[in-house]
């Protein structure tokens, strides 16, 4: 599953359905093509299509593994119970879907494979660039066919990405007040499928999310981690995709700098 014709299948795929399915809705939606899930969070017509056309191919090549998509577990929530006890694909169809809706970058589209909870591949294609990226458990990160390390931005004060959009009043003031001073803060680009490469090449060295569902983290953390940089919870423990339920995950460009932030934020609990 992890030879090379593997992932070309896989990344084929996954460009068929951003060709297909994405890429001829980009601004050009209108009000009937976008429904609210929650508030500020949406779904397109092009999540829902994507989904279907990667849920059928990815489960024509490799049928023993289930397919747990990010609409198919918004319908139906014991979808996700699959991930705990068998081989599963684990499918974003457009991961930042509130920019697409709006008509501007970034967007992408996230596939992982993940066998009892650990994941062991992971896939992220930016649509309109066409960047991808690509990972196995052991085997490395890689851009565009070419292998890649984390690498640091190297300013003074490191760069950081934190998200506070989940977070109640109470800590997003701790964060504003005891960390943020410390990096130098930048947006939030709403889309893991640009994040976790921004961790990898030099544009941002810490990274904060609340939110950890599967679909948007799995092929991610473990293309960071493979990279050299590292993924984990607060903790130091290691992200896992059964455990949907659980909150908080740091990013980093290196182990050191997860190491001091991580620090910082047990000095706040």
């Amino acid at each position: 599953m992890n030879g090379p014709a593997f992932h070309a299948a896989v990344e084929a795929i996954m460009r068929e359905a951003s060709e297909r399915a994405i890429l001829p809705r980009y601004q050009s939606l209108t009000a009937a093509d976008i429904d609210a899930k929650a508030p500020d969070d949406v779904v397109t017509i092009a999540d829902k299509d994507a989904e279907a056309m990667l849920t059928e191919r990815l489960w024509a090549l490799l049928p023993e593994a289930a397919v747990v998509g990010e609409e198919a577990a918004f319908a139906d929530p014991t979808v996700m119970e699959q991930l705990k006890d068998r081989l599963c694909w684990i499918v974003d169809p457009l991961d930042g879907t509130n920019n697409f809706a709006a008509g501007k970058p970034p967007f992408g589209v996230l596939v992982a494979l993940a066998d009892r909870g650990e994941v062991q591949a992971g896939w992220i294609l930016d649509c309109l660039s066409g960047r991808f990226c690509r990972t196995h458990l052991g085997g490395g990160a890689w851009i565009d066919g070419t292998r890649i390390a984390a690498r640091e931005t190297g300013e003074t004060a490191p760069v950081a990405a934190i998200s506070t959009i989940f977070l109640d009043p109470q800590a997003r003031e701790k964060v504003l007040t005891h960390i943020a001073p410390q990096y130098r803060l930048v947006d939030i680009p709403r889309c893991a499928a640009e994040q976790y490469p921004r961790l990898v090449t030099g544009v941002n060295d810490i990274s904060v999310f609340n939110r950890t569902l599967p679909w948007d983290h799995a092929a991610g953390a473990l293309f960071l981690n493979e990279a050299g940089g590292k993924a984990a919870r607060p903790d130091g423990s290691a992200y896992r995709v059964d455990e949907y339920e659980r909150r908080d995950l740091i990013g980093a460009s290196s182990p050191a700098l997860w190491d001091a932030f991580a620090a910082l934020i047990a000095r706040l609990a």
